[in-house]
């Protein structure tokens, strides 16, 4: 499905921790697409606000109307709406365009205590943005205000069913659901309002409304109390990720409930910016590849931790004599009995990652690799033979310890781990050959005519090994996007180990 479109009507903070500038992280955060209205430009910081430009209402109504006609809306979420006309053509243009699901952050002081909504224009909020409301979404002082507006008195809380009793007050005056915020009134073990820092245990918002039947519907989200000073923006972050859930389909309780966790989160996590009231951690549970899709490969290569390892690999001074004609015969034939015997064991690990694998499209990726295998290992055949080395003989050759070794990590690694793993154990043999192969058909200072490991070289440059390692490729670049930024450097680890083990084999006789 096309990601949640939401609208956010609100006023820009020029410090980023609140108004529209974590609005847009939230949503971002939440996979939705982020759109904008904004109503007023502050200057201001973690200590307060210091000035406010208001934009005017008729501009306001252009930038609504810009992207209802064009993008679409799925969720209005309104935050600080500044004056009395912002406040008309919100409300206007919900109903004109029949905007039907609303998150009203009723907006009316920041959380360092500077007023972000003049008095003059609260009964206007009340009466005409109110009652459009799916969702009004106050903290306790926000909700006191607006019920004295009405003609309530002073509600007074002591213990957490008072602050049921003021979402229901709050209810009767039009929204369809009410969730009142308590983080100014943390409660302790029982329920009772807890004036002494050591006696606060938690804190409880509370959500009302009715279900489809007209049946009052009151729910507690109960958080653990955490004292932190870095909560800029909460309520700008709560509405919008409510707003984000109700895109997904959610009901509003699992809405509402599921919004509350994602602002604890980033409290808790809080990156402590700022000198006075420091803005949330919005990206708590979104996790950042360190490469771009489909570049998975290029990005392994050049890490810190791989770079100097690959190197080495394939500039080993065993693979440049090959280039240049000058390796010694015989470490040479030496080389390719050991690795005729290394690519029976990468077959089998081949074939035990098309058991492991759990699509199609892999295990048949795998049997091409195979394939591919076999046919390599009969150009080794032939290539033998015109040194005078049978298969015979190189079938009862013993294996080298580096061989040995070798060939076992891989096979450990993939009965040990996933399926991904064993795709990189392998990866440095599958890469590394074709970039090799690569750099040394293409270097002038190989020498193409009278060298004998010529016909070896132009192998791996040939269709048929740049099919598999194509296969290979596309395997790892396609899978490595589904995995976590610390599964990634796992496999790195295995990547660069294996790496090693390649060196290793280059080194049985780079000393001939």
């Amino acid at each position: 499905m096309p990601p949640g479109r939401i609208l956010v009507i609100a006023g820009s903070d020029s410090s980023g921790g609140a108004g529209l500038e974590a609005d847009q992280k939230v949503i971002a955060a939440h996979g939705c697409y982020a759109m904008t209205a904004t109503t007023a430009l502050t200057a201001q910081n973690t200590l307060g606000v210091h000035d406010i430009h208001h934009v005017p209402a008729e501009f306001l109504r252009k930038q609504i109307d810009a992207v209802v006609t064009d993008v679409g809306v799925d969720v209005v979420k309104t935050g600080m709406l500044a004056s009395a006309g912002i406040i008309e053509a919100v409300a206007e243009v919900i109903r004109e365009y029949k905007l039907k699901t609303v998150v009203v952050d009723p907006v009316m002081v920041a959380t360092t205590g500077s007023p972000l909504l003049p008095n003059t224009s609260l009964s206007l909020l009340r009466e005409k943005l109110v009652p459009l409301a799916t969702v009004l979404t106050p903290n306790l002082p926000e909700a006191r205000l607006l019920l004295a507006d009405a003609g309530f008195g002073h509600l007074p809380v002591e213990k957490v069913s008072d602050l049921e009793g003021i979402a229901r007050t709050v209810g009767s005056l039009g929204p369809k659901w009410v969730l009142i915020k308590g983080g100014h009134c943390p409660f302790n073990g029982e329920g009772m309002i807890a004036a002494e820092e050591g006696k606060r245990e938690k804190v409880v918002d509370v959500l009302w409304g009715r279900d489809e039947k007209g049946g009052e519907v009151l729910r507690r989200v109960e958080t653990p109390y955490w004292e932190s000073k870095h909560t800029h923006g909460t309520g700008c972050s709560l509405a919008s990720a409510i707003a984000c859930n109700l895109a997904k389909r959610m009901d509003m309780p699992q809405a509402v409930e599921a919004a509350c966790r994602y602002v604890e989160a980033g409290i808790k996590t809080a990156p402590g910016l700022g000198k006075g009231n420091g803005p949330l951690n919005h990206f708590h549970s979104t996790y950042t590849l360190p490469f771009a899709p489909g570049h998975f490969i290029e990005y392994l290569l050049e890490r810190p931790d791989v770079a100097p390892v690959w190197k080495r690999y394939v500039t080993h001074p065993f693979v440049l004599a090959m280039g240049d004609g000058t390796l010694p015969l015989e470490s040479f034939k030496g080389y390719l009995i050991q690795d005729y015997l290394y690519l029976t064991h990468y077959a089998r690990a081949s074939a035990l990652a098309g058991y492991k694998a759990k699509k199609i499209e892999d295990i048949g990726a795998a049997a091409t690799i195979v394939t591919h295998i076999f046919h390599e290992m009969e150009l080794h055949i032939n290539y033998c033979s015109g040194f005078g080395i049978s298969k015979q003989d190189i079938e009862s050759c013993e294996e080298k310890e580096a061989c040995t070794a070798y060939t076992r990590y891989v096979l450990d690694i993939g009965n040990s781990e996933d399926w991904l793993a064993l795709q990189v154990a392998m990866a440095p043999c599958l890469l590394g050959y074709g970039d090799i192969a690569k750099r040394l058909f293409s270097d002038p200072r190989s020498k193409r005519g009278g060298n004998v490991y010529w016909a070896w070289i132009k192998n791996y440059v040939e269709d048929d090994y740049l099919l598999a390692l194509k296969t290979g490729s596309d395997l790892l670049e396609r899978h490595a996007v589904l995995q976590s930024p610390a599964r990634i450097d796992e496999l790195a680890s295995i990547f660069i180990h294996a790496t090693k083990m390649e060196i290793a084999f280059w080194e049985m006789y780079s000393s001939h």
